[in-house]
């Protein structure tokens, strides 16, 4: 999946312009309750304001507040005009780039702002992926790293009428072992089917329902 894919287009997405004050900017974040926003020159992105970085800037520079608040434009103190997203990037790599930012601005080859990724649409489709909003068991098992296990283990969840729900690949420390996490939908042939995983050298690590 595609950054494009979740992202909040620009109709749909808060931002403000670069000459809003930065009360202004300040009352839209607290109107909003997010904690920050694109800020915009003539349609194209110039950076972010977040409200930790309007406070920050208040305390760094000189003079007192009313005149700060009022004086001073959110295009000014705006940061991270180099970090943004174009669309094209696969959505999972995002993840590390909103671990310090709630928000990224969606751009095009000359800045053109067309909207956001939240931190909290990429964890939604995580726990999507994960099946986190679908009741089911959740197997947790490891794996001698070897060709074909993954495509026997497709085999055998076939042979016991397994519906899968999600199923994801986690490297180990020991690279000659993948540890293994499969959320089935419940049914009457989970106790044979987790025997079945064993006997063939699946190790089963933790069977969770929820």
């Amino acid at each position: 999946m595609f950054v494009k894919s979740i992202m909040i287009p620009k109709h749909k997405s808060h931002t403000v312009d670069f000459n809003d004050s930065i009360q202004e900017t300040l009352k839209k974040l607290e109107d909003l309750s997010v904690d920050g926003v694109p800020v915009l020159k003539n349609g194209k992105y110039v950076g972010m304001v977040t409200r930790y970085h309007v406070y920050e800037c208040f305390f760094e520079r000189p003079g007192d507040r009313e005149t700060y608040l009022t004086t001073t434009k959110a295009g000014e103190i705006a940061t991270r005009q180099d970090i943004y997203l174009q669309g094209e990037e696969i959505f999972e790599r995002t993840l590390v780039m909103l671990k310090d930012m709630p928000i990224l601005a969606v751009v095009d080859e000359h800045l053109n702002f067309l909207g956001v990724v939240t931190r909290y649409d990429v964890l939604e489709q995580f726990q999507s992926a994960f099946g986190m909003h679908r009741p089911g068991v959740r197997i947790a098992f490891s794996s001698v790293e070897t060709e074909g296990r993954i495509a026997r283990l497709a085999e055998i969840a076939k042979q016991y009428h397994e519906n899968i729900i999600s199923l994801s690949t986690f490297d180990e420390t020991d690279k000659l072992v993948r540890r293994i996490v499969m959320k089935v939908e419940k049914n009457d042939n989970i106790d044979k089917f987790v025997k079945k995983l064993e006997s063939v050298g699946f190790r089963v690590l933790d069977i969770t329902e929820d």
